[in-house]
């Protein structure tokens, strides 16, 4: 168990370090980003978020459903639901929920809120993939799976951390506090995935739920808040560009992983 402890806190901590690391951008730019600098951003963790919903969370609800004798299709297609209609239902309860890039202190502190909110499930599937491979370990296939999870979200997470701290320092906050606020967006990770480790015996059953719906939250997040800011106009194809880079890239990591 304490082995499965340290790989769930070496995989959700390094998705969070990605995330500090992403934040420490904020010393290097003056002023405002760039946009093209934005939408590379913005599609680049599309890509990857999108690619990692499918190898690394719906592929393993499948598999895992088949294993447990359910119905294959069932608990991917209903967690994947359950997922994105969770924060639906979070986006029209708390209609604040949204925010511009280029808004500011305002806006800035709502997309602080959106990221940290889909943070949450991304830190429960990684806890999730190393529990898993804590309790397979005759099976190396599981622990190079939960890696290259943590790989892919860490690296989506790079792009967010400099996509919440450098909005932030153009409030007129303090280089310190942007990267603070960048940071703590992603220290939920680590507490969801220790969660999810406690709560281990109970949730076997519930694994191929919650894998789906931390794919279905993601997906969510993709389509309603990063797609739209990677690809604002028609008159760039840039953001396009980096969702496909993006996306290739984890399907690389996912396959040569697993």
């Amino acid at each position: 168990m304490m082995h499965t402890l340290i790989q769930v806190l070496c995989g959700t901590g390094f998705t969070f370090l990605m995330t500090t690391l992403g934040a420490a951008v904020v010393f290097f730019f003056r002023g405002a980003i760039n946009d093209k600098m934005n939408y590379i951003f913005m599609g680049f963790a599309s890509g990857v978020m999108m690619a990692a919903a499918v190898w690394s969370l719906l592929i393993p609800s499948i598999d895992q459903s088949q294993e447990l004798g359910m119905v294959p299709w069932l608990p991917p297609a209903a967690g994947f639901a359950l997922g994105g209609v969770f924060l639906y239902l979070v986006d029209k309860t708390l209609p604040w929920f949204h925010a511009n890039y280029k808004e500011k202190e305002a806006g800035t502190k709502l997309l602080v809120l959106a990221v940290t909110v889909h943070n949450i499930p991304e830190g429960m599937a990684v806890g999730l993939a190393f529990v898993l491979a804590g309790q397979n370990p005759e099976n190396p296939v599981y622990l190079a799976s939960a890696i290259g999870l943590a790989i892919g979200i860490g690296i989506q997470n790079f792009p967010e951390g400099a996509a919440i701290s450098l909005p932030v320092r153009q409030t007129g906050a303090s280089a310190g506090k942007s990267f603070c606020t960048g940071c703590l967006s992603g220290i939920v990770e680590p507490l969801a995935g220790i969660l999810v480790f406690l709560t281990s015996a109970a949730i076997v059953p519930l694994m191929p739920w919650l894998l789906a719906f931390a794919a279905g939250a993601m997906i969510y997040v993709v389509a309603d808040e990063l797609i739209p800011q990677a690809q604002p106009n028609e008159s760039s194809n840039m953001g396009t560009i980096s969702v496909m880079m993006g996306f290739l890239l984890m399907m690389i990591l996912d396959v040569s992983l697993g």
